[in-house]
C-alpha cells in the first residue's frame, strides 16, 4: 500500500515540468472556443453588413451579364472583365476574413497562451503503436470527445427546434407575400436563426475550456518521488546553487541587522566599515560582536542602530581590527580586550552624565601591531 500510494500522481506540477511541456508543445488548448469565436464573428458580421453585401454581389452579378460592342469583337477582353468581378467579389467578404482571422489567433491562445514549438511537429514513432492506437480510441479522452459531440449535437438540435417552432408561422406566411419582401424576410429568419445557432456552441465552449486546462494540469501531475528528484536535480545546478546561497546570505544579514538594536555600541571606520559590540557588565565574559559589515551592510548598521538610539564611536583601526579578526556572535579576541574596554568603558559613563558632573574625556584606542588591517584585509607591517 505504501509503495502505491507513493506512485500516485497527487502533486500539482512544478513550474519546470511546465516549462519543459511547453517546450515540447504540450499545453491546455480547447479546440471549441476558437470553433465558437469563428463561427459567431463570422455570423455576426454577416448579420450587420448582410443588406451590404447582397446588394453589392448583385449588382457584380448584373455586371457579367452586361456586355458593349467592344467585348464583342475582342473575346479576351471578357476574360478581363470576369477577373475584375472576382476581385471585387473577393474584397466583399475580406471583412468576414479579417474579423475571423483575428478572433482564431486571439482565442486560440486563451487557454494555453501562443507557442511554436518544433518539437510538436516533429514524428513520434511512439503514435504508431497498435496499443497507444487503441488507447486513444477507447480511453478516457475519447470518451469525453464523444460525450461533447452528443452534447453539441443534443444542444443544436434543441436550439434548432426551437427556432423552427416560434418561425413556423412567419415560414408559412412566406407563400402569400410578394418576392421582395418575402426574400427580405426569409434572409431576416435565416440570419437569426445562424446566429442562435452559433451561440448555442459558445456553451460548449465556456465548459470545455476550463475543462481543458483542469484535464492538462491533472495529466501533469508528479508522485512525490518526482517531485524529491526534481528538487535534487534542480538543486544541483550552478545558478540554483548561487540563488540559494544568496537568499542564505539576505536571511543571515537581516538576522544580524536586528541584532544591532542590542548592542552597546557601533565601532565604525566611520564609512567602510561597522560592529557592533555588545557587553554585559554583570558577566565575567567578553564582549560579544552581534554584527559586522562593510559598505552598504556598515550603512545598514549605522542606520539600524541610529533608529535605536545605539551610540557609535568612530575608531578606524579598532572597527578594521574587529571586522576582519572576529566573527557574528564570537567574543573580541584577547589582544583587544584593552582598546574595546576603553570605548566600552567611554560609553557607559555617558549614561551617567548628570548636571555638574564632568563627562569622561573621549578615549584613543590603540590597536597591537598585530592587529593593524588595512581595508584590504591585509596586515600591515610596522
Amino acid at each position: 500500500m505504501a509503495e502505491n500510494s507513493s506512485a500516485e500522481k497527487t502533486e500539482d506540477p512544478t513550474e519546470r515540468k511546465l516549462r519543459n511541456a511547453r517546450e515540447e508543445g504540450q499545453v491546455a488548448r480547447s479546440v471549441e472556443l476558437p470553433a465558437a469565436a469563428v463561427t459567431i464573428s463570422a455570423i455576426l458580421t454577416l448579420f450587420f453588413m448582410g443588406g451590404y453585401w447582397i446588394k453589392q454581389m448583385a449588382e457584380i452579378f448584373a455586371s457579367g451579364f452586361k456586355f458593349d460592342r467592344k467585348s464583342l469583337d475582342n473575346p479576351d477582353l471578357m476574360v478581363t472583365a470576369f477577373a475584375h468581378q472576382i476581385g471585387e467579389a473577393f474584397l466583399l467578404i475580406v471583412p468576414v476574413l479579417l474579423v475571423t482571422a483575428i478572433l482564431a489567433i486571439l482565442t486560440s491562445g486563451a487557454t494555453g497562451g501562443y507557442l511554436f514549438s518544433l518539437k510538436s511537429t516533429l514524428p513520434k514513432f511512439s503514435k504508431l503503436s497498435l496499443l497507444s492506437g487503441f488507447k486513444r480510441m477507447f480511453g478516457a479522452n475519447a470518451a469525453i470527445e464523444l460525450l461533447k459531440a452528443i452534447l453539441k449535437f443534443s444542444l443544436v438540435t434543441i436550439v434548432l427546434w426551437a427556432l423552427v417552432s416560434r418561425q413556423m408561422d412567419p415560414m408559412i406566411q412566406l407563400g402569400q407575400m410578394a418576392i421582395e419582401p418575402a426574400l427580405a424576410a426569409a434572409g431576416w429568419m435565416i440570419a437569426e436563426s445562424a446566429l442562435w445557432l452559433s451561440l448555442s456552441l459558445l456553451i460548449i465552449a465556456l465548459i470545455d475550456a476550463p475543462y481543458q486546462k483542469y484535464s492538462f494540469i491533472k495529466r501533469m501531475r508528479m508522485t512525490k518521488q518526482e517531485v524529491k528528484d526534481e528538487m535534487k536535480d534542480m538543486e544541483g545546478q550552478p545558478e540554483v546553487k548561487q540563488q540559494i546561497r544568496r537568499r542564505q546570505r539576505e536571511m543571515a544579514n537581516n538576522r544580524m541587522i536586528q541584532k544591532v538594536q542590542d548592542a552597546d555600541v557601533v565601532i565604525t571606520n566611520p564609512e567602510h566599515f561597522a560592529v557592533a559590540l555588545s557587553y554585559d557588565p554583570t558577566g565575567d565574559g567578553a564582549p560579544i560582536l552581534l554584527a559586522k559589515g562593510s559598505d552598504h551592510m556598515a550603512a545598514r548598521i549605522r542606520e539600524e542602530a541610529e533608529k535605536h538610539g545605539v551610540e557609535m564611536f568612530a575608531a578606524p583601526p579598532l572597527a578594521r581590527a574587529l571586522y576582519f579578526s572576529t566573527e557574528v556572535d564570537q567574543a573580541v579576541p584577547e589582544s583587544l580586550y584593552l582598546a574595546v574596554a576603553q570605548v566600552i568603558a567611554y560609553v557607559f559613563s555617558l549614561a551617567d552624565v548628570r548636571p555638574g558632573v564632568a563627562p569622561m574625556l573621549k578615549p584613543q584606542p590603540k590597536v597591537p601591531a598585530s592587529m593593524l588591517f588595512d581595508a584590504n584585509g591585509k596586515l600591515m607591517t610596522s
